[in-house]
């Protein structure tokens, strides 16, 4: 059946406050750059052609609004945006480090995105999408988790992909346990997982990547695993058969940048360059040439979103990425 969409991502959409220097008075100055994690994948993907749409939760105020209009101006369906008259647009304060990583405090108890509920998704949205997203900050509390089970459940019913990406802020968590009780519902879902190293470590007690890779196999049948590192780079995991042993690995180095800001963004400009190649090329038949070029084009994407501010309004454009790998292979 012809789906309306390539991707729809459920979860969070809030202002990334990002700390843009000193003021004449030596204040802090903050910049509020439109963010969360499941707009920073569609709006990559919109860069790539790709036709996309948004289930999520703003408040009606002020940051809501320009959330919704920043949206449209990129080219994201908004028909899934509940505007909450009740509830303030969360807000996640970035603190950035020399090395260009950072920390986040949220102000968000409650925030309008995780107070969406079932009855507000439409549920036609979900079974319009080839590949469905999203991540755990949707699952952090009740009604938001169960609009978000329910959304998942409805789009792999209707044949779409499941994509899942944890990223994990353990702020937000009532306890540890918690959520690695909802990261292990994510991954009995999708068949596409994206996750970090710190991430996979802290899941699976394994500190030897593979070995976290291989406990994750030895209880999840997932055809593609992709594993970002960092200034490590990244690997991709590929099963044919999901029920299978057997699976085939590749690694990519990143592209270091000198001129690196800040990392936010970064994993998911990685992973919306992931649903692309899956796409374009299915989840059938690939080898490792083909997570290797998979790999290297994300990486790239990745590498230019850290000398930015904010990801979602400033994506890089296909040609960028292709002339920064041109230039460093």
């Amino acid at each position: 059946m012809e789906k309306a969409f390539d991707v729809i991502a459920l979860g969070e959409l809030l202002i990334d406050m990002t700390n843009n220097g000193k003021s004449g008075q030596g204040n802090s100055l903050y910049e509020a750059n439109p963010g969360g994690a499941p707009c920073n994948v569609l709006a990559m993907l919109k860069k790539l052609g790709h036709t996309v749409g948004f289930i999520g939760k703003v408040g009606n105020d002020i940051f809501g609004q320009e959330l919704e209009g920043v949206l449209k101006d990129i080219g994201i369906d908004t028909s899934g945006l509940v505007m909450d008259d009740e509830v303030r647009t969360t807000l996640a304060f970035v603190k950035t480090f020399e090395d260009g990583d950072r920390d986040f405090s949220f102000y968000r108890n409650p925030g309008a995105d995780m107070m969406l509920k079932k009855q507000e998704i439409n549920e036609d949205l979900p079974k319009a999408a080839r590949i469905f997203h999203f991540g755990t900050l949707s699952m952090t509390h009740a009604d938001a988790r169960e609009a978000t089970v329910y959304a998942v459940s409805e789009a792999k019913r209707a044949g779409a992909l499941i994509s899942f990406d944890p990223n994990l802020r353990e702020p937000l968590w009532n306890s540890m346990e918690e959520a690695k009780e909802q990261v292990l519902t994510g991954l009995g879902y999708c068949d596409i997982l994206k996750i970090s190293d710190n991430e996979i470590q802290w899941l699976t007690g394994k500190e030897d990547f593979i070995e976290g890779i291989e406990w994750i196999y030895d209880r999840y049948e997932i055809p593609l695993i992709t594993l970002s590192m960092g200034k490590s780079g990244s690997m991709a995991f590929y099963k044919k058969d999901p029920s299978a042993k057997e699976y085939i690995k590749a690694e990519v180095k990143p592209f270091l940048q000198k001129d690196t800001i800040e990392t936010t963004g970064a994993g998911d400009t990685f992973g919306g360059c992931i649903l692309h190649f899956v796409l374009e090329k299915g989840l059938k038949d690939l080898n490792e040439a083909d997570l290797k070029e998979m790999l290297t084009f994300a990486n790239g994407a990745a590498s230019i979103i850290t000398t930015r501010r904010g990801a979602l309004k400033v994506m890089p454009e296909p040609e960028e990425v292709r002339q920064l790998i041109d230039k460093n292979i």
